[in-house]
This record gives structure tokens, C-alpha cells and sequence, in this order.
């Protein structure tokens, strides 16, 4: 069992108080120590004489001492810290993931503009982070695809077949397996196909069998997710397996789901920074539910 704190970033906002209690209850179910922390900015024109010598101790801090009385008394209280920094949220708290097994924020904080669906230090956590993610939206969020639901609490997880992501799956299983909740792993294949023809133009092939694609990518889903099958054998599994858009299947999906978990794509020889692809900054976007953003395994910093 990891003794690395789940972190849960806050400011004072809804959303951060709605992040915390994700977190709390996060915290709890991995045994885990809960560490709160405040990142406080200031405008870079304040005159220098305006700013502190050094971040307030938590008790002095507005925000921390909200937090501090909102879970006071509470039962299975895990052990709590509170901490106050100072400098740019989107600098800091991706910092802070590599002293953490989680770290959980709202999708959106007190500062930009309101009609943003997600800020900047939210998009910039999850894709500096050195440990997952989870991104808490706002509720009411409508999905108006209907996915597969059914009664009881789910894990989505997304799987690309054509290159898998053991850490995400393994997050998705993991994270099933402490809920009591059964997974439902997403793959999604291109269809129709299109063939490139002539400079700038593709066509549409009608000589692959859309069953034999599918055959064939459920077969390779169910090859990638064996393994954690049988390190959770409690945990049911349902492998959903259909055509186009990946991210429109998981939006659909995370309704009246308990997480949503997507990868974050691997950095290569000629893209060496991090990058949300676009299928998990759309998940970010729109799903309904909160959203994991799992570092792919072994990547060094």
C-alpha cells in the first residue's frame, strides 16, 4: 500500500469543495493520507513591498481554515494535512504529483472566465502531472448520447487496440476493484474506411467486412485486458466494442458513471513534451462524470 497522500488542490470555489470531497473519500478507500493544499497567486503587476516574505501558515489562511472546519469531526477521517504555497497554480500543482499517488481538482477555479468548461490549471495538471489525475466537473453536465449504463457503480476505462495503455487499464481495474464496481473497457474502431486515393482526397472502401473489423478488435480487447482480469478476479468486466468516435463512446459512457479513466499520451522522439491527445481533452470537456488522466507507465520526467 502506498503511503503517498492523495492531493486535493483547492481555492474556496464549489468546484474545488466538490474536488475535496471526491478526494476525502479517495483518500479513505486507498488508506491513504489526505493532503490539502491552497496555491495562493498574486497579480505579477502587485508592487513587490505588497507580497509576503514567505506562504501564511495554514491556520492563517482563509481558504484552509473553510476546509479545515468542513471536515472537522468527520468519521474515517484519514489523515489530514494542510498546505499553503504560493507562486502559479498551473506551475505548482503539476509539481506536486510527484510526491503523490493522486491528484484530484475541480474543472474549474475562481480565476478566468466563467464560461470556460475547464481552466487552465485543471488542463495543465493533467497534462504535467507525474501522477494521475482526476478532474471533477461541475454536475448537471448533459450527455445526450445514450451509453451502457446499468444498475450499480462502473468504471470506464478507454482502450486503443492499436496501442494499449497497461496504465490506464490498470488504474481503471484497481480503482474498480477498492468501489465494488464492475469496468467497462471502451474500444472504438474507425468506420467507415477511407482509402487515400490522390493527393488530398480519400474514398470509401466497401471491401473490409465492418463484422470482421469489429471480430477482430474485440478480440484484441479482450487479449489487452486478460491480464488484470485475473489480478481482480472480483471485478466483472464488460468489453464494449463499436464504431467511431472513441471520444464520443466514453462521454456517452460516463453518464451516471464513477469515473471515467484516459490515458495521457506517451512523449516521443518528435513530440519529447506532454501532450493531451484529442480524445482525452474532449473526455475532459464533456464527460459527466469525474475524469482520470493516467501518465503512461515508465515515462521519466
Amino acid at each position: 500500500m502506498s503511503t503517498l497522500p492523495v492531493i486535493a488542490a483547492v481555492d474556496g470555489s464549489d468546484d474545488s469543495l466538490r474536488a475535496l470531497e471526491w478526494a476525502f473519500d479517495a483518500a479513505r478507500m486507498r488508506g491513504a493520507p489526505l493532503s490539502v493544499v491552497h496555491v495562493r497567486q498574486y497579480a505579477p503587476w502587485a508592487p513587490p513591498e505588497v507580497l509576503p516574505a514567505s506562504p501564511p501558515e495554514p491556520e492563517e489562511d482563509p481558504v484552509l481554515r473553510q476546509v479545515r472546519a468542513r471536515l472537522e469531526g468527520r468519521a474515517e477521517r484519514p489523515a489530514t494535512e494542510y498546505v499553503v504555497l504560493e507562486g502559479a497554480p498551473a506551475a505548482v500543482l503539476p509539481e506536486l504529483g510527484s510526491t503523490a499517488q493522486l491528484l484530484v481538482l475541480g474543472s474549474r477555479g475562481r480565476g478566468g472566465f466563467a464560461s470556460l468548461i475547464l481552466g487552465s490549471n485543471s488542463m495543465a495538471a493533467a497534462r504535467d502531472a507525474e501522477c494521475p489525475v482526476v478532474v471533477v466537473p461541475r454536475p448537471g453536465r448533459q450527455v445526450h448520447e445514450n451509453g451502457p449504463a446499468g444498475a450499480g457503480p462502473r468504471v470506464v476505462v478507454g482502450l486503443h487496440v492499436d496501442g494499449p495503455d497497461e496504465a490506464s487499464l490498470a488504474f481503471a481495474f484497481a480503482e474498480a476493484d477498492r468501489r465494488a464496481a464492475r469496468v467497462q473497457v471502451v474500444a472504438a474502431y474507425v468506420w467507415p474506411l477511407q482509402m487515400w486515393a490522390v493527393p488530398g482526397d480519400f474514398i470509401t472502401t466497401s471491401t473490409v467486412d465492418q463484422e470482421a473489423i469489429e471480430t477482430g478488435t474485440r478480440t484484441l480487447a479482450d487479449g489487452f485486458v486478460a491480464p488484470h482480469r485475473e489480478r481482480h478476479p472480483d471485478v466483472r468486466v464488460e468489453v464494449l466494442v463499436g464504431p467511431g468516435d472513441a471520444a464520443g463512446h466514453l462521454v456517452a459512457a460516463s453518464k451516471d458513471a464513477d469515473l471515467v479513466v484516459v490515458g495521457r499520451h506517451r512523449r516521443r522522439l518528435l513530440a519529447p513534451i506532454r501532450m493531451i491527445g484529442s480524445v482525452t481533452q474532449a473526455v475532459l470537456l464533456h464527460a459527466a462524470s469525474p475524469v482520470a488522466v493516467v501518465p503512461p507507465a515508465g515515462e521519466e520526467s
